[in-house]
């Protein structure tokens, strides 16, 4: 027997029993108190509607496997923020040039040398330059690639710039030579990054035009002193074979191995590096 109207047990929120609320949920159908409504194309829906709609909804993506993003290029500043700061504090104190460049001869016994050097610069037109560069690029590149492949491709491409300089270099105590030279800057990435830029570019279409005044005067640079050619040379053709591989799996299918493949890339550069020096006199080595 159906109860009257009037006894008839008023709807309560489910996340909030103690709220009557006479507001359904618009895709369940549940009653929904305010503070569990969440405005909806047609009404409201309830909060925990929302959270499996989110999970279950495919994000979408660019050509490349990227997540689509508001376009600011948040790794890119936050690199240039970096590279700005310390250089700020190499000019305080001129001893962190020297302690954290890449000199080929130090770097088996001080591998943090690989990385550190891409965030070091000498005056004030290297740091400009790079970071204009950088700027321009990682602009573009960044959201097409989406945040974490971009960050990937920008610090296997930096430390494949030190192995170039590595690789190049001939074992020797003169202390003219590269293997006792230190090498500084962002360039090794950012001809990672211009390497990286002709493939996909060829790959999507799209003219690259204007981006050879960029490395033409970024190659210029390279025979500045203090900044090695090696690690241009080293940056451009990692980055080259990363984008070629990022190519080779931007199919909705094989993008799950895209960051895996980077990291490959990265295993074979220090693998490169460690055959170098394996192959070095102890002399040669300093601790």
């Amino acid at each position: 027997m159906t109860e009257p109207a009037a006894y008839q047990q008023a709807p309560v929120c489910p996340r909030h029993p103690d709220r009557v609320s006479y507001v359904s949920c618009q895709r369940c159908g549940r009653p929904v108190c305010p503070e569990c409504q969440r405005p909806a194309a047609v009404g409201v829906q309830c909060v925990d509607c929302v959270r499996e709609s989110a999970r279950t909804t495919r994000m979408p993506r660019t050509q490349l496997g990227g997540r689509v993003t508001d376009g600011r290029p948040v790794v890119t500043l936050t690199i240039i923020g970096v590279c700005v700061a310390v250089w700020l504090l190499q000019q305080v104190s001129p001893s962190v040039t020297g302690d954290y460049a890449f000199v080929p001869a130090y770097g088996q016994a001080q591998p943090y040398r690989f990385l550190t050097a891409a965030f070091l610069h000498g005056p004030i037109f290297h740091i400009g330059f790079n970071m204009y560069a950088l700027w321009v690029v990682g602009s573009y590149l960044e959201p097409l690639l989406g945040r974490m492949r971009f960050a990937a491709l920008y610090f296997v491409c930096a430390i494949g710039g030190s192995v170039g300089s590595l690789l190049l270099a001939t074992p020797s105590v003169d202390g003219r030579a590269s293997w006792v030279t230190a090498s500084v800057g962002a360039s090794g990435a950012v001809f990672g990054l211009f390497g990286a830029l002709l493939v996909l570019n060829r790959h999507l279409g799209r003219p690259t035009g204007g981006i050879w005044v960029i490395l033409l005067i970024n190659a210029a640079i390279g025979f500045a002193p203090g900044i090695a050619w090696q690690a241009h040379l080293g940056g451009f053709l990692t980055g080259v074979v990363c984008s070629l591989l990022l190519v080779a799996t931007a199919g909705q299918s094989r993008r799950r191995w895209q960051l895996p493949l980077l990291a490959a890339v990265l295993v074979l550069v220090v693998a490169a590096a460690a055959v170098k020096y394996a192959g070095v006199a102890p002399q040669f080595l300093p601790a």
